[in-house]
């Protein structure tokens, strides 16, 4: 069945797109585009499976309720590969209701998942009694790793290392030493936005650069830095812009192979 275009995160909220659902105890695939990939699934009205690039489960629906851009389409019936979000949806929602301060304190120690901490020689006098996630966190954090590196080797979702970094923080066991730069990724050819451009115009006339100005804003890139491996989820989003089916494809298609030809 094909998606359904729900709206866009940059003007209505995630839980405003969901309370539909959830009463209407749809079943379907949520997928999020643009400068943030994910999706949530849904099962006869309760969300059952969530997933981003870095996190899952009930983290991972926390970290989708923070964005505020991007598409999200539904594709009504499709079943969730698996499930990783076993409380309904009420609780769910309680659950962030009551996070959500929570989060917003912890983000102002740790403001994003490329930020570097080690062990902090600060000390107030007292024996402190560390659990296991504590000693297992603290041993990691060599003031190299960051976030994200903590919780690939530990096999831990990063909302996990991010909680036992915040209790050492306020323990005094541990600090900050900065943030881990991006890597900085391959762009694509700029002229690859002319043909997308020229092609698209055949399709939808003048409107064609707006379109594309429009999805670059909702991925959060320009167009002489836009890189490599967001490519293939900015073509999807262009050619949702086009209603017709085999017009889409064509599209798709011809930008795919411009694309194959330049490598």
């Amino acid at each position: 069945m094909a998606e359904i275009l729900l709206g866009d995160l940059s003007q209505v909220e995630l839980l405003d797109i969901l309370k539909p659902l959830l009463m209407g105890k749809k079943t379907g695939k949520l997928s999020f585009k643009g400068k943030e990939n994910g999706e949530m699934y849904l099962e006869i009205g309760n969300i059952v499976h969530a997933k981003t690039p870095n996190s899952f489960g009930e983290y991972g629906f926390f970290t989708m309720m923070e964005w505020k851009m991007g598409r999200i389409t539904f594709e009504p019936d499709e079943p969730p590969p698996e499930r990783t979000i076993p409380i309904p949806y009420e609780q769910l929602l309680s659950n962030w209701s009551s996070k959500k301060m929570e989060w917003e304190r912890i983000r102002e120690v740790i403001p994003s998942n490329s930020a570097i901490f080690c062990s902090s020689s600060l000390n107030d006098g007292e024996n402190k009694t560390l659990s296991g996630d504590q000693w297992n966190v603290l041993a990691l954090s060599n003031g190299v790793r960051n976030v994200s590196e903590i919780a690939s080797l530990l096999n831990w979702d990063e909302f996990r290392v991010i909680k036992t970094i915040y209790q050492l923080v306020q323990a005094r066991l541990m600090k900050e030493v900065g943030e881990q730069k991006p890597v900085k990724k391959k762009s694509i050819q700029e002229n690859f936005f002319s043909v997308a451009e020229n092609e698209l115009r055949k399709i939808m006339g003048a409107v064609s650069p707006f379109v594309i100005d429009h999805e670059l804003a909702e991925f959060g890139e320009k167009r002489d830095s836009f890189p490599q491996d967001k490519l293939l989820s900015f073509v999807e989003a262009l050619g949702e812009e086009i209603p017709h089916d085999e017009k889409r494809k064509e599209f798709k298609k011809t930008i795919m192979e411009f694309f194959s030809l330049k490598k």
